[in-house]
């Protein structure tokens, strides 16, 4: 009799182990992931500290910070959907501070006014550094004639606009350029889908006990003469 059931209660028990061990890896990764998203509320929500260069991407993202510049007029517009504004575009612009030229990401573009003048005036800035890299293999590359972009890089956008390559995302500017619509950042466009993960591997763990239970059944059910 154990012989008939011993390869479908191997394959079941095997089976729901790895499973349930996939579930438990991703409730570790929950847990890693909270710690994360608190670290970066807390930086979200700390005082902000005046611009500096002694920066890094390691240390210092999502770090508030403070900074006095005038927008040259030169921008680099990113095509988004889904924000909290809708669609439009975000504006890259070239600030000039006293450290030098930076990235400034003023806000959220209407579609339908995309021609229109920015604002080339002093501002006071409040915002969030960001060492954002939006690409992967799917993004298209700008197109440059039309200065529509379709993913955020540092780097590729420093050099376009020549500039440090340094991004601060603005939560209030003054004056506010009136084309536009601040996307500050927040924790809430960081995804976290590690609890899902854990419920979808137990459920499919009780789905195989359940198929594997079935079958050994199957097996001992006597046959008829």
């Amino acid at each position: 009799m154990l012989r008939k059931i011993l390869f479908p209660l191997v394959l079941g028990i095997a089976g729901c182990g790895v499973l349930i061990s996939l579930g438990l890896w991703q409730v570790e990764r929950l847990s890693w992931k909270e710690g994360v998203l608190a670290s970066i509320e807390a930086r979200l929500t700390a005082p902000p500290a005046p611009l500096s260069l002694d920066v890094s991407e390691e240390v210092n993202e999502y770090t508030r910070v403070t900074l006095t510049g005038t927008p040259t007029g030169e921008e680099l517009h990113v095509l988004v959907s889904g924000t909290e504004a809708g669609t439009g575009y975000r504006v890259i612009s070239k600030v000039d501070t006293v450290l030098g030229a930076i990235l400034v990401d003023l806000g959220l573009l209407a579609i339908d006014n995309k021609a229109a003048a920015p604002l080339v005036a002093e501002m006071q800035i409040i915002g969030t550094l960001l060492w954002p890299d939006d690409q992967n293999a799917q993004t298209p590359d700008p197109d440059l004639g039309a200065n529509i972009w379709f993913a955020r890089n540092i780097e590729t956008m420093s050099v376009a606009l020549d500039t440090l390559p340094l991004m601060v995302v603005v939560s209030q500017a003054t004056p506010a350029d009136p084309r536009l619509i601040a996307l500050p950042v927040n924790t809430t466009t960081i995804k976290n889908d590690h609890l899902a993960y854990a419920l979808t591997w137990f459920l499919l763990a009780a789905v195989w006990a359940i198929m594997s239970l079935y079958l050994i059944l199957r097996i001992l059910r006597p046959t008829k003469a």
